[in-house]
């Protein structure tokens, strides 16, 4: 028995538990019978009559997360910022992933699951991808018992990039991908993810893994499985990358959001999205599309909304 079973109090607590893979772990641990509290900077996102304990996630108030954190068994991390914006961005979201593992120690948290991102690099040359790296330094400093996993593509009928690429299918004549969309992507269902997140709270060891699915289609094979879904007539084109990169920022302009980044482009197109680990999920991508085609991109997901409104 490990000593998070030994000392287990019955109370979690998840990051984010009201947005995208906070909220399904949470709602996952909650059937399981488990106390649920979320860290959160927006408690006015609590759905009514929700099961769910609210505490304030402020990165400025050490000791209050401290506070958060009492008397919580398992840490599920969600946080992290997926594009610079403002005054936060990917080395801020570095620093307050170590202030936050630090109140978990200081609370005397049993375990730490922690979602980080598919080749994670300190060495990489991606804000992104090196700040992941650092915060998973920052759980490791802290000398807690953790299981790091690292997904690339969620989807579910929330996920941001299946569903607002169904939603352009939807509405436009002809949809670019770049350099032809010849490289590989290993999407993973956001409820598989969950699960192997509270597999991950009773490890008997820390464990690094990556969070992957079933399926590595290249890039342009899941965006015509998703065109297919949807019924879409749109015409699938090769663009050079710079012209996509532009494409989306003019869309961006128009919809108020952040499309696509260069670095999310240039990291797929590198082959980051993709590896040769087994799979740890079990829901196929291409034959959930065909069950939920009706249904996705019947609304854009906007991540500036979401994230930062």
């Amino acid at each position: 028995m490990n000593s998070a079973a030994s000392h287990d109090t019955g109370i979690d607590a998840v990051t984010g538990a009201f947005r995208y893979s906070g909220a399904v772990i949470a709602r996952q641990l909650l059937d399981r019978g488990r106390r649920v509290r979320t860290l959160t900077g927006h408690p006015q996102r609590r759905p009514p009559r929700s099961d769910i304990e609210v505490a304030p996630l402020d990165f400025e108030d050490p000791a209050g997360l401290v506070t958060s954190l009492s008397g919580v068994t398992t840490l599920y991390n969600t946080y992290w910022v997926r594009f610079a914006r403002g005054k936060v961005d990917h080395t801020v979201a570095q620093q307050n992933s170590r202030t936050l593992f630090e109140a978990a120690r200081r609370a005397q948290v049993q375990r730490v699951v922690h979602i980080s991102i598919l080749h994670a690099s300190a060495d990489s040359p991606y804000p992104y991808f090196r700040g992941k790296a650092h915060a998973e330094q920052a759980l490791t400093d802290t000398g807690l018992p953790y299981a790091i996993l690292r997904p690339s593509l969620l989807f579910d009928e929330r996920g941001a990039l299946v569903n607002n690429i169904a939603w352009m299918l939807r509405r436009l004549p002809v949809f670019g991908v770049g350099a032809g969309g010849r490289y590989r992507v290993r999407p993973i269902h956001v409820g598989d993810l969950a699960k192997l997140a509270i597999e991950g709270a009773s490890w008997p060891e820390s464990r690094v893994v990556d969070a992957v699915g079933p399926e590595r289609p290249m890039l342009v094979e899941m965006v015509q499985q998703i065109r297919a879904a949807v019924g879409s007539r749109a015409k699938i084109v090769a663009v050079p990358g710079a012209a996509l990169l532009g494409l989306s920022k003019v869309l961006g302009a128009i919809l108020r959001d952040v499309v696509l980044t260069p670095e999310e482009y240039r990291t797929m197109e590198m082959g980051l999205a993709d590896c040769d680990s087994p799979a740890t999920g079990e829901v196929r991508l291409s034959e959930w599309l065909i069950d939920h085609g009706d249904a996705l991109g019947a609304r854009y997901s906007n991540a500036v909304d979401t994230y930062f409104r």
